[in-house]
């Protein structure tokens, strides 16, 4: 499956790694950038990007070791957020190099937006961000650690909650075992669970490169939860508009 009919793929480099960036809708208009989360690659936001193709420079493109990206070596250590950041930033200056970019992230497309939108160094190249059912894990460590220093039920029961829905983020710490499920049943199985669980058409979604795409991105879970939940930014504040979508049926984060 491609992103859609038409589209205009090419190919940026950041570092080490060389992105799959594909293009639609009128390079003129303003530009709005679609990062996907985990276990994707850049062609969910098909349907969306049709939607927008009328009135926008749409751009999406595969995050590292996705899709058709190449992956970092060694995997440990090059997918933390600061070289996520560095990615953003080679996609948006090759696509959009003179005015900032609307930004729109999902799940893990949206924790590395909220860094996009906090950090110093991209101010002025974000126009605006949309959040979707993906927190700052800098907000996240301190709605933690607010509600572990001063605990009341409603406190432990939000924090008892959240910890039950992400079961899966302490699987995928594990050593070894996410990759050869994944590479092995998990990926064989997945396209069912999702038809099953989503309601998406078998055939429409995933692409080939899935269990690739899983194993590779466990390392997003490795290399940024724990060190950012353990000593979360201080200072971790916009400094562009933020609309937060927030779905109310989401099975893994809940509301708060």
């Amino acid at each position: 499956m491609t992103l859609l009919t038409g589209a205009r793929e090419r190919r940026v480099r950041t570092g080490e790694v060389e992105l799959c960036v594909a293009e639609l809708g009128d390079p003129g208009r303003p530009t709005v950038v679609l990062v996907h989360g985990y276990p994707d690659s850049k062609e969910v936001w098909s349907e969306v990007a049709a939607r927008l193709a009328g009135r926008f420079h749409v751009v999406a493109y595969d995050v590292r070791g996705h899709g058709r990206s190449t992956a970092p070596r060694p995997l440990r250590g090059g997918f933390t957020l600061e070289k996520l950041t560095d990615d953003f930033l080679a996609v948006a200056d090759a696509v959009s190099p003179d005015r900032p970019v609307h930004l729109v992230g999902h799940d893990w497309g949206s924790v590395q937006g909220w860094e996009f939108t906090t950090v110093e160094r991209t101010e002025g190249r974000v126009a605006s961000f949309t959040s979707v059912s993906g927190p700052s894990l800098d907000h996240f460590g301190h709605w933690r650690d607010r509600r572990l220093k001063r605990p009341t039920p409603r406190r432990v029961a939000q924090l008892l909650g959240q910890g039950a829905r992400s079961w899966y983020v302490y699987l995928l710490h594990t050593p070894v075992l996410p990759e050869l499920a994944w590479r092995g049943p998990l990926g064989k199985r997945w396209p069912r669970v999702l038809e099953r669980v989503e309601k998406v058409p078998r055939g429409d979604y995933p692409t080939s490169s899935l269990a690739s795409d899983a194993a590779h991105g466990a390392w997003l879970y490795r290399d940024n939860v724990r060190p950012r939940l353990r000593d979360p930014r201080p200072d971790a504040y916009a400094h562009a508009p933020v609309q937060l979508v927030t779905p109310l049926g989401d099975r893994f984060l809940s509301e708060r």
